[in-house]
């Protein structure tokens, strides 16, 4: 039985979802202005690991993940870069695409643009003003009500007297409250803009979401997720925007996942504290970001650190030398241990990775067991480990080519690695001990592991 935590009750319940055996999930997605960071990858990856789990579960997921292409942020920089806001956007789609892809992360079923939404977005808009939850301001811009939707504040708890009694408005602000926010922006010299009723403009931020899942969802749908800063104000607008236009309950459940961290602040552009995903991959194998990803619970915050990734790597490379020492069989069907239960058992707790990678360390244990004592077992443990370790998008890998990796700048060749243990290989062949430990001790000082068996040698990098 599957138990979501929602931030809306602040609690852990069993998920029940519309339609039975079908959930439809929006994700808020990339504002594309520049290339994603390692936070975009947490979020990008959590829901990725949702989503893959519940299909193996037999669930019927509709995924929609929006991408916003208008925004202050995209017309400032096409500006800077002397570019068009399409050809910036367009070239930062691209490669947040082949990001994804390196981290193995599956594209969501739909991915919305909100400038293929500029119709919904305004007739949204225009529902909103009709019910008297939004109005044109004298300055061009079109504004929401707060104080007229009643539950505004339920998702983050927060009050409107209190939100009220923080709030302040610049002089040239049209707001009728300081609490109002912008639903459509008027369009000023220069930037891309659409005709409405109301003037030339473009759309605010949080509309967008609205349109795009009711246009892609329906009025009500299961799973609201997206990333640690998005709760206020952009959801807590969202329900605003979409129970009062829709007249019906929005998501029944949100998801939210944790910041990721370096030392004490949260990763982000505006505080110039993030290391892009590109980066990164630079220097660690994509499946090692994505174990470190992983390896914390999605609602937790996760600690960016060298340490922490070289953990990461090592834990992966015991699993990789594991499925090395066996060829595994097409399916675990009949291998009934409790390992399987076991993982069902954590990722039906609301996701629960780090229990259930835990059970995957206990499954290894056992495999390498199997291997040690010629169990018939043992190719059907690696069967079940590649299984359960695809539910959370690892260990699809060749084991040989993700241990021995690739050669780096001054790193010795995959061919002169394997001349040199033919080398060594002859030596223990003619008795020559000195020889074959001195080759031994080359091969080690260049980061080569080499592991002897019955049926030859084995060597990986030490990452």
């Amino acid at each position: 039985m599957l138990h979501i935590y929602n931030t809306l009750t602040n609690s852990k319940t069993i998920f029940t979802p519309i339609e039975p055996g079908k959930i439809r999930m929006y994700v808020c997605g990339v504002t594309v202005y520049d290339y994603c960071h390692i936070g975009h990858a947490r979020v990008m990856v959590a829901f990725d690991v949702i989503t893959r789990y519940l299909r193996a579960r037999g669930w019927d997921v509709d995924y929609v993940r929006n991408i916003t292409d208008v925004d202050d942020k995209i017309i400032r920089r096409a500006a800077e870069n002397n570019e068009g806001v399409d050809q910036l956007t367009e070239r930062m789609i691209a490669a947040m695409h082949e990001d994804e892809d390196r981290l193995s992360v599956l594209r969501p079923d739909q991915e919305p643009r909100a400038t293929a939404h500029i119709d919904d977005i305004i007739e949204m808009i225009q529902t909103l003003i009709d019910k008297g939850y939004a109005y044109a301001a004298e300055n061009g811009d079109v504004y929401y009500r707060v104080e007229k939707f009643e539950s505004y504040g339920r998702l983050t708890n927060k009050v409107i007297e209190d939100l009220r009694s923080g709030a302040r408005v610049e002089v040239e602000e049209a707001k009728e409250s300081p609490l109002d926010f912008v639903l459509w922006k008027a369009a000023k010299p220069g930037e891309v803009s659409w005709d409405t009723p109301w003037g030339q403009g473009r759309p605010g931020w949080h509309i967008e979401c609205s349109a795009m899942s009711k246009c892609c969802l329906g009025d009500t749908f299961d799973i609201h997720g997206g990333g640690p800063d998005l709760p206020f104000p952009h959801h807590e607008n969202e329900i605003a925007q979409s129970e009062a236009a829709n007249g019906c309950a929005y998501a029944h459940y949100w998801m939210h996942a944790g910041p990721v961290r370096m030392g004490a602040e949260k990763m982000s552009k505006s505080l110039g504290n993030f290391f892009t995903i590109r980066e990164v991959l630079k220097h660690y194998n994509p499946e090692v970001v994505r174990y470190f990803l992983s390896a914390v619970h999605y609602r937790s915050y996760i600690d960016y650190s060298e340490d922490s990734l070289k953990e990461a790597q090592s834990a992966l490379e015991r699993f990789y030398q594991a499925l090395a020492s066996v060829d595994a069989a097409d399916t675990a069907t009949g291998l009934e241990n409790g390992f399987e239960a076991r993982f069902y058992e954590a990722m039906d707790d609301d996701f629960n990775t780090p229990r259930a990678l835990a059970v995957l360390f206990e499954l290894v244990s056992e495999l390498n067991k199997a291997v040690r004592e010629g169990s018939d077992d043992a190719p059907l443990l690696a069967a079940q480990l590649k299984q359960l370790g695809g539910m959370i998008g690892l260990l699809q890998q060749d084991p040989k080519a993700f241990l021995q990796g690739s050669a780096g700048e001054g790193d010795l060749a995959a061919e002169e690695i394997e001349a040199l243990i033919d080398q060594r290989n002859q030596a223990r062949k003619d008795r020559d001990f000195a020889e074959a430990d001195r080759v031994r001790d080359l091969l080690a000082a260049n980061g080569i592991v080499l592991k002897d068996s019955r049926e030859g040698t084995s060597w990986y990098r030490e990452q």
